[in-house]
């Protein structure tokens, strides 16, 4: 679930500081897309 993903990357972005599109999608098993359109929505 999409709600699921983007607390679980602002979680990872805590821990790390700061992460890539390709990072995020290694890390849940999703497109480099999809991480990237995640990581648009937290930043909007």
């Amino acid at each position: 679930m999409r709600a699921d993903r983007l607390v679980a990357t602002l979680l990872l972005m805590q821990a790390r500081g700061r992460v890539t599109a390709k990072e995020v999608a290694a890390e849940f098993e999703t497109s480099v897309a999809t991480a990237r359109r995640d990581l648009e929505a937290l930043s909007a």
